[in-house]
């Protein structure tokens, strides 16, 4: 049994439970099968054994060092990347004009899942590279696809994100970085780009031939100043290295690392501050790096919220992955470890011999719990994957109406996608260590490192606040809530399908949803927008688990069907597991959102009254 993901549990998913064979109906699609699907997931789970997980705690231990001149890397890096792009998977659900194999978004994020739960620290560099690629295919010019993308797709350039600065991490309305117009040229409008951006993955390395970064920065106004705000904020395609027209690379433009930071986790990706006309280079004889505007001129963060909303689809991936393998590491071992005696009726019996820790009913409650939190959490990345997949393949077709309707679908999930299995996958990793006991904490176990490289997630993409607020404040009212009433819907369906299949839980869902619209109004009707969202977090908890109940249940119903119809073959215990783990979660689980509810139909302004002077 393989200890990074579960095979068994992808193919219920995917072909139980979303049908994804039935996606080559579309003419995307048509050239692909179940099995070319599953030939591209033995590649990935063979690539990612055998090329990713090895180095996984040597990445961790020998994290990037820079000597004032490179960054270095442990060689098994580059080892690993080269293995996954010569199997065309940086491409995989590109055009096949793009070099891509045009696998459904939900194939792909499957394969993928394998290499976050393997490597996470490797992973990262194909993660940001794919979602760079994604951006500019979806805003840029065709010579800037044709120049950054193309490398990008063959694995000779690597992508970045640069949106965080020293003084403005959320808070991009405060970024300082300057942009002023230079000229045209074959790649568009040219700038010169001043100022410092930090957080920066994948920022510096020598992994690829050239680092392609997206960098968000200000052009100032008429007067020359900055302007206050979003104002201005536009997004420019800056490459570590020109590129000349005929596709060589040129000069070094001004791009200078600044320094590397030291994540506690995740620390196989370079992490750094990089400096933008600095001066340390000179292109074209002047200081200032030069950038090339994509999109128009103070749209940059409508541009950049399509590579940070796959990327907080990503991190949601990133952390399901972790949780995962946390779990399955958890479980190894409680089955392997002798200790302690079954308690009987008249208490221990020194007589008896040892059991193994899986005996013991309290191991069970956390292995339980790390299964209904990890296996819900991939269950719901996938399932947002393929909304991706129905909207494009309805806008294929003519019918705007239903693609519509699935992407919005798709915009309220994603706050929860990002944040519920980023928060609970976390505490999945720590319930894997408590398995462990003494030894979880301790180095020589892997789940130490995955509970502090999924420590990152509840921060990467925006914090749980930010998703908090996003929900709250936009998502379920935008639109006069027609993304909610899109969400409902989905959910009832499942509730309707699942009545005369599973006892009590159908029921139970529904009066979650209930309950859920009756505080969600009474929220609104606070006539006090910061009274409204002061809470948002709670609110965005109790949501997510609403989510999960939605998610267990479908699970449940399939896996229900399949036993009652026979049609489980040899995997009774696997299908009976499915439904142990739905009936933790609407037992143990969803009843929290009880009190949290309560809670915010109180409209509670504790949080809202604190002063900094009473702490």
């Amino acid at each position: 049994m393989s200890l990074i993901l579960s095979r068994r549990d992808l193919d219920f998913l995917l072909y139980d439970w979303l049908k994804v064979d039935e996606l080559t109906r579309h003419p995307r699609h048509a050239d692909h099968s179940r099995d070319t699907f599953d030939a591209v997931l033995d590649t990935c789970q063979k690539i990612a054994s055998e090329r990713f997980a090895t180095h996984n705690r040597k990445n961790d231990q020998h994290e990037p060092h820079f000597d004032g001149g490179r960054v270095y890397l442990i060689s098994e890096v580059k080892t690993a990347l080269d293995a996954f792009c010569e199997a065309g998977l940086m491409a995989a659900g590109q055009d096949y004009g793009l070099g891509g194999m045009q696998l459904p978004m939900v194939v792909e994020k499957a394969g993928f899942a394998w290499f976050l739960a393997a490597n996470i620290g490797t992973a990262g560099y194909p993660f940001l590279t794919v979602g760079n690629a994604n951006l500019l295919l979806a805003h840029g010019t065709q010579a800037q696809i044709d120049t950054f993308v193309r490398p990008a797709m063959e694995g000779r350039f690597f992508g970045t994100m640069c949106l965080s600065e020293p003084q403005a991490g959320s808070s991009l309305a405060d970024i300082g970085t300057r942009a002023e117009y230079e000229g045209e040229s074959p790649l568009g409008a040219q700038y010169r780009l001043r100022g410092n951006k930090m957080w920066i993955s994948g920022g510096q390395h020598e992994l690829s031939e050239n680092i392609v970064h997206l960098v968000l920065a200000k052009i100032p106004g008429p007067d020359g100043k900055l302007q206050p705000g979003v104002k201005g904020i536009s997004l420019f395609v800056v490459p570590r290295y020109l590129v000349q027209p005929d596709g060589s690379l040129g000069g070094h433009n001004d791009v200078v690392l600044a320094g590397l930071n030291h994540k506690m986790g995740y620390r196989g990706t370079v992490n750094c501050l990089l400096n933008f006309g600095e001066g340390g280079h000179q292109p074209q004889g002047k200081a200032g790096a030069i950038g090339y505007l994509v999109g128009e001129p103070g749209q940059g963060l409508s541009c950049m919220f399509h590579m940070m909303n796959e990327a907080r689809i990503g991190v949601g991936l990133g952390a399901a992955a972790l949780g995962y393998t946390g779990y399955l590491h958890a479980l190894d071992y409680a089955r392997s470890r002798p200790q302690g005696r079954v308690t009987g009726s008249n208490g221990k019996d020194a007589s008896l011999p040892q059991v193994k820790l899986v005996e013991h009913a309290d191991v069970r409650r956390m292995l339980l719990a790390q299964k209904s939190y990890a296996e819900g959490a991939l269950a719901l990345i996938l399932y947002s994957a393929r909304l991706v997949d129905e909207a494009r393949a309805a806008r294929e077709r003519g019918d705007a109406g239903e693609a519509e309707q699935l992407t919005l679908l798709l915009d309220i999930l994603t706050p929860i996608a990002k944040s519920w299995p980023s928060q609970w996958c976390l505490e999945a990793n720590d319930l894997a260590i408590q398995v462990h006991g003494g030894y979880g904490y301790t180095r020589e176990y892997n789940v130490e490192q995955f509970y502090r490289d999924n420590r990152l997630n509840p921060i990467h993409e925006g914090t749980h606040g930010i998703q908090a607020l996003d929900l709250l404040g936009r998502k379920v009212t935008m639109h006069q809530g027609a993304a909610w009433r899109a969400l409902c819907s989905r959910m009832q369906q499942t509730v309707e399908g699942a009545r005369g299949v599973i006892d009590h839980h159908p029921d139970a869902l529904h009066a979650a949803m209930v309950r859920l619209a009756e505080v969600t109004a009474q929220l609104w009707s606070a006539d006090d927008l910061r009274l409204t969202l002061a809470n948002a977090s709670v609110y965005l908890e109790a949501f997510g688990h609403v989510v999960m109940a939605w998610i267990w249940l479908e699970q449940a119903r399939v896996a229900q069907q399949a036993l009652s119809a026979g049609r489980h073959g040899n995997d009774g215990d696997f299908l009976r597991g499915k439904l142990a783990a739905a009936d933790y979660f609407y037992r143990w689980e969803l009843p929290r959102i009880t009190p949290q509810l309560d809670l915010l139909a109180s409209l509670d302004r504790t949080t809202l009254d604190m002063r900094d002077e009473w702490f």
